[in-house]
């Protein structure tokens, strides 16, 4: 069955990489439940879909995502995909879902040096529940994630301690307590930034329209700590 832009339809799953090896990020990431599919869901579902695509494609030029606003984050760290952040986007999410104003665009870095524009992110605040997460994208379809409980590394250790296939620190960090973050020299964030939701709009099928974000796989199945940064372009630490 096709809907919107050409979208099939197909139950919504984590991609192999996730599906493989969550213990690396399980005691730093919650997710939304996966409810049973709603009648409309997967019609609105598709709808967003297309209007994302609409809503971004103005940004397929990296260059005028970064005119008007978007502030590109870690270009320097090799990742699977890049956040284009705008502070003021994430801002008016804590107000209300406009599809017109994600909070940051998603790119894939391309061989001549450049970006791609690959999806969008979408934000709410942290103690947003369920039935409002719904309400903007349903959750039978899409799952909304959170980082949580993180250790930031101490000033100036930059990558030193997210490496490895037992860093301390960041998304896939051993230390997910305050009293140990504090211990170790960190800074403990317990939210970090809220409720996300990534959608790619240019996938031809459902389910990897509203996959779980590309550097989350690479972080689950212990990738580069370039993805373990803990922070979008265009955004302030808390």
């Amino acid at each position: 069955m096709l809907l919107g832009a050409g979208l099939a339809v197909a139950p919504p799953a984590a991609s192999p990489a996730i599906a493989a090896d969550m213990d690396g990020m399980a005691a730093h990431m919650t997710l939304t439940p996966q409810e049973p599919r709603q009648p409309g869901d997967v019609e609105r579902a598709a709808a967003i879909a297309d209007a994302v695509r609409a809503a971004i494609a103005p940004y397929s030029d990296y260059h005028k995502a970064i005119a008007d606003g978007f502030k590109p984050g870690h270009l320097d760290i090799p990742q699977k995909e890049y956040h284009f952040s705008s502070r003021e986007n994430f801002i008016a999410a804590l107000r209300g879902f406009d599809v017109q104003r994600p909070t940051s665009l998603l790119y894939e870095r391309t061989p001549d040096g450049g970006f791609r524009l690959i999806g969008a992110m979408y934000t709410d605040r942290r103690d947003a529940p369920d039935t409002e997460l719904d309400q903007r994208i349903p959750l039978s379809m899409a799952r909304w994630h959170q980082h949580i409980d993180l250790c930031l590394p101490p000033a100036g250790e930059g990558l030193k301690g997210m490496a490895g296939p037992h860093p301390a620190f960041r998304p896939r960090g051993s230390i997910s307590t305050a009293s140990a973050c504090s211990a170790a020299g960190g800074r403990f964030i317990a939210h970090l930034f809220g409720w996300m939701v990534h959608v790619y709009p240019y996938e031809h099928d459902l389910a990897d329209v509203y996959a779980l974000p590309r550097n989350m796989a690479a972080d689950m199945a212990g990738g580069a700590a370039a993805s373990g940064t803990g922070a979008m372009g265009g955004m302030k630490m808390p």
